[in-house]
């Protein structure tokens, strides 16, 4: 039997009688791409989905109870400083030994920036132009050669952007990496359907309309790639998780690797202390008893808003998108079918009806499924969260204007400069409004405040905007 009659047998089987027929009117190269996206799909999850979300009554699962979540805040006493001091040393210990892999979550696209391309493309260094990609290259660099380890990087593209984000590496020379040490994995798309009939739609005459499977997806996306087998034959037991937005993130940062590891935990998270109540971040917090985490929009305004004695938030821990995921969790995440909830998003999908005209959607008409890392948490056997300091790991590039956008981020890494310098002692010129100068600080000369006062040479001096570049040259002269 063909390949398309195979695919109309299992469409039919599948109850999609009017894409079978479809499939089955086309001819040549147009039937084949068609019949080959069907063999691609997983029919039964398909089938499962539709039954769930399309053709029950299904409801999203209530909340259930929320309470705070345990945390480990940043350290104000002695033994909170020791017990940093040891999760230090252990994080470092599991770094040298090669047991760490860290991976970018880099499928979006520029979209909201008003920029075409991968968000990891978009130039958000306002003296040099550094690219997203290019800054965490950087850091990937220099925790390599801090601690002396191969640190492979996963990057998850997307299948709209994952052959310009290689040709953009590629261009790049891979910022100096060696391309053998950068693995991409491209996440999975499950198919649009009709949200009254459950219907697969058709984008156009040979294609499926289909969308990214979520950030949970990263997870499948690992293991059909065959990397989750890779890292567990290396050795490596920990994979460092974070987002392609956030040029502040403390690239595999040890405090954070070794609590998690001390603790035992299969999951972990980073959190910083939300602006105010209504901050679209995700909040960590024990859901009937398991940690997990609560979507800013499903976060009851009594809670959001709820203060401890001294006016601060009760519910405080907001996600950063940080993680820590043990690599044999991902493992048995992922046997058999991923083993998280899948959501649905009622969306406007224009598409081919039955008759091949196109039809454009007043209102939503279609569902979209998509699978969250972050449900992964309660199935964790332990997880711990940590507290970081927002001012020094947080300022995600989101929106074109506003907040979260390359203009706070400008500020919020100015600020986070011009700390280093005067830590090290070198006063920071102002602008005209008072505000620091534009500052760069190149990831492979210095990491932190530490490193970069034990690299400045006697006498430097900052006389007005200035990027410092791998080997601490003044690259704006």
């Amino acid at each position: 039997m063909s390949s398309v009659a195979t695919a109309i047998e299992a469409l039919q089987a599948a109850g999609q009688n009017d894409l079978a027929t479809a499939l089955g009117q086309l001819e040549g190269a147009e039937q084949q791409n068609l019949a080959d996206q069907v063999h691609a799909l997983d029919l039964e999850l398909v089938g499962d989905l539709i039954d769930q979300f399309v053709k029950s009554d299904h409801a999203e699962k209530p909340l259930g109870e929320v309470t705070e979540a345990e945390t480990i805040p940043l350290p104000a006493d002695d033994a909170a400083r020791a017990a940093e001091v040891a999760a230090r040393e252990a994080g470092e210990a599991l770094l040298r030994s090669g047991k760490v892999a860290a991976f970018l979550l880099a499928g979006g696209q520029g979209s909201r920036l008003g920029f075409e391309g991968p968000k990891g493309d978009y130039p958000y260094a306002p003296i040099t132009g550094r690219t997203l990609f290019a800054q965490h290259a950087a850091k990937i660099a220099a925790v390599r050669d801090r601690y002396g380890c191969d640190l492979p990087w996963y990057i998850l593209t997307s299948p709209q952007n994952d052959a310009v984000t290689k040709a953009s590496f590629a261009a790049e020379d891979h910022f100096g990496l060696d391309p053998a040490s950068i693995t991409f994995v491209v996440q999975g798309t499950l198919p649009a359907v009709d949200a009254t009939t459950g219907a697969l739609l058709r984008a156009s005459t040979d294609s499926l309309a289909s969308a990214a499977d979520g950030h949970g997806g990263m997870f499948s996306a690992l293991r059909k790639s065959g990397a989750l087998e890779e890292m567990a034959a290396a050795g490596i037991t920990t994979i460092f998780s974070f987002q392609v937005d956030n040029p502040k993130v403390r690239m595999c940062r040890p405090e954070f690797l070794g609590y998690h590891s001390l603790a035992g935990a299969e999951m972990s998270n980073t959190a910083v202390r939300k602006e105010s109540p209504g901050e679209k971040m995700g909040l960590v917090a024990k859901i009937d008893g398991t940690t997990g985490m609560v979507e800013y929009s499903d976060l009851p305004d009594e809670l959001a808003e709820m203060c401890n004695d001294d006016g601060s938030l009760t519910y405080w821990a907001g996600s950063i998108a940080v993680h820590c995921i043990d690599v044999a969790f991902a493992l048995r995440l992922t046997e058999g079918r991923l083993q998280l909830p899948f959501h649905r998003a009622h969306k406007k999908i224009t598409h081919l009806n039955a008759a091949g005209d196109v039809v454009t959607p007043d209102e939503p008409n279609a569902i979209k499924f998509e699978a969250f890392l972050f449900d992964a948490l309660p199935m964790a056997s332990a997880s711990i969260t940590m507290e970081a300091a927002r001012d020094d790991e947080f300022c995600p590039i989101k929106n074109a204007e506003g907040s979260n956008s390359p203009e706070s981020a400008r500020v919020l890494m100015n600020d986070l400069y011009r700390r280093w310098f005067e830590a090290a002692g070198v006063p920071v010129p102002s602008d005209g409004d008072g505000a620091p100068v534009d500052l760069e600080i190149d990831p492979r000369f210095a990491l932190d405040a530490d490193e970069l006062a034990a690299k400045l040479p006697e006498g430097f001096a900052l006389d007005g905007p200035t990027a410092l570049g791998p080997d601490g040259t003044k690259l704006n002269g």
